[in-house]
């Protein structure tokens, strides 16, 4: 990849200038040509693998309605990345190799839009998930009580909301559009730790009642199962928020290390290498559902056996 040194000038270009200008294009078309076939397929496996996981979820009726309203919704998203995101991406870069850069502004303007709201409804659904599975190990019975499928509604349409206001801050002020992605972030992350922090230290504390009503020979066997099962759940949920956090975190650490006018070499080669890993979790987050809720496993399998009897 042969980039050029920016100069005093290029150095204070805005971050649209700097995406959408002819130092992109020079040495790096094969670069770019390559990204964009890639993120083309991308888009095709997020659309395909989430329309499948919604499929799965619509039939499967084990889970809690309010739990499962929220791994929809994530998958929504998901599915959005995938037909809206990615696409916007994918323009963008066509537009930089043709130097275009007509559509390559209103493209990379669409892209950010899209994906600053798309991923902030992400971080807050997987937050939501977290206090989800908090809440029925601590209420226990009063669960289903507090954690109603109306609530979960009320709570998923909040965060579309919230998304979609604080996302358009980005047409008049990138300041309060940056603060408001950084206080989401934080939040959702302290929110996220201490609620995961919350789960092991309590079922930690569990297994002495668990262990104790064993040595003296009372029933104890709906318990351990119980556990068994919630943890599952939980990890599985970590899995999830783990496979996000790797995809998001290196570019959000470069967001933050962009100064505010102008953009340093070694920053736009941050973001430009990293920008990507965000799409990917799009078509990752499918595989993992199938490979770690066993509750959605099954009605992919059986959706897909019902696909692949139809077309034989």
């Amino acid at each position: 990849m042969a980039l050029k040194n920016f100069t005093e000038d290029e150095n204070h270009k805005t971050v649209e200038e700097l995406f959408c200008s002819a130092e992109l294009v020079r040495g790096v078309d094969d670069e770019l040509i390559f990204v964009s076939a890639l993120h083309s397929f991308l888009s095709i496996t997020a659309f395909l693998g989430n329309t499948l996981i919604l499929a799965a979820l619509f039939k499967e009726t084990s889970l809690h309605p309010p739990s499962k309203l929220l791994y929809r919704n994530l998958a929504i998203t998901d599915l959005c990345v995938g037909i809206i995101a990615e696409p916007f991406y994918v323009t963008y870069l066509t537009s930089v190799v043709n130097e275009r850069w007509d559509i390559c502004s209103y493209a990379y303007w669409a892209l950010t839009y899209s994906g600053l709201t798309l991923c902030t409804v992400s971080l807050l659904t997987l937050t939501a998930i977290s206090v989800d599975r908090l809440l029925a190990l601590l209420l226990g019975l009063r669960y289903r009580q507090v954690a109603t499928y109306r609530r979960a509604c009320i709570t998923a349409t909040g965060f579309w909301i919230l998304s979609i206001v604080g996302a358009s801050t980005l047409f008049w002020n990138r300041r309060m559009t940056s603060w408001f992605q950084y206080t989401v972030t934080a939040l959702g992350l302290v929110t996220t730790i201490f609620a995961c922090g919350k789960i092991f230290v309590t079922l930690r504390h569990n297994q002495i009642p668990v262990q104790s009503h064993a040595a003296q020979g009372q029933p104890s066997q709906p318990i351990p199962l119980n556990i068994a099962r919630y943890r599952k759940a939980v990890y599985s949920a970590l899995w999830v928020q783990g496979a996000l956090a790797i995809c998001y975190l290196p570019y959000n650490i470069a967001v933050f290390l962009t100064p505010q006018r102008g953009m340093p070499l070694s920053i736009y080669l941050a973001r430009s290498s990293t920008a990507g890993m965000v799409f990917v979790n799009s078509s990752l987050n499918p595989l993992l559902y199938c490979w770690k809720i066993r509750e959605v496993r099954q009605p992919v399998r059986e959706t897909l056996r019902q696909l692949f009897c139809r077309s034989s």
